[in-house]
């Protein structure tokens, strides 16, 4: 299916692009996220009247996930878990407990936004975290877990 980028797609392509994806990428996924349209001649027309106030909207997104990237690079948090002797945790630090953490530190994320590298944390100690605001922008964040015998 021929489609038209609304926004910019990792690994597809840039905004007002068109390109060719599989049927059920674009009719379950892309179009129901506003991230693109058919590629109808009647869409590509509209495309082109909006094409300045998209390419403003982006602009603004990502000077906003800039902003926040700046304010939050170089963030650590700290988490407790129980852990044995060895320094292996009982369960392990998700995405989803970082999120919680970060947002009563005062930055609003959702769990999807925040990339463990090698599965979730499993072992006491300092460990680097990806956070993706945009995608162009990515932020690492320090995670230290500290054990917590029972």
């Amino acid at each position: 299916m021929q489609i038209i980028l609304l926004d910019k797609v990792v690994n597809l392509g840039n905004l007002g692009q068109i390109v060719k994806v599989k049927d059920g990428y674009a009719r379950n996924f892309l179009i129901p996220t506003g991230r693109a349209r058919r590629a109808t001649e009647a869409a590509k027309a509209e495309f082109e009247a909006k094409r300045a106030e998209l390419e403003k909207t982006a602009a603004t997104n990502l000077a906003l996930a800039q902003a926040q990237g700046e304010k939050l690079a170089g963030t650590a948090i700290k988490l407790t878990q129980k852990a044995g002797v060895d320094g292996r945790l009982f369960g392990s630090v998700t995405n989803h407990d970082i999120a919680e953490e970060l947002n009563k530190q005062g930055v609003k994320l959702a769990k999807s936004r925040i990339r463990l590298p090698n599965g979730p944390i499993k072992m006491v100690g300092d460990n680097t975290v990806s956070v993706v605001l945009h995608t162009d922008v990515v932020v690492e964040v320090i995670v230290s877990v500290y054990g917590e015998t029972a």
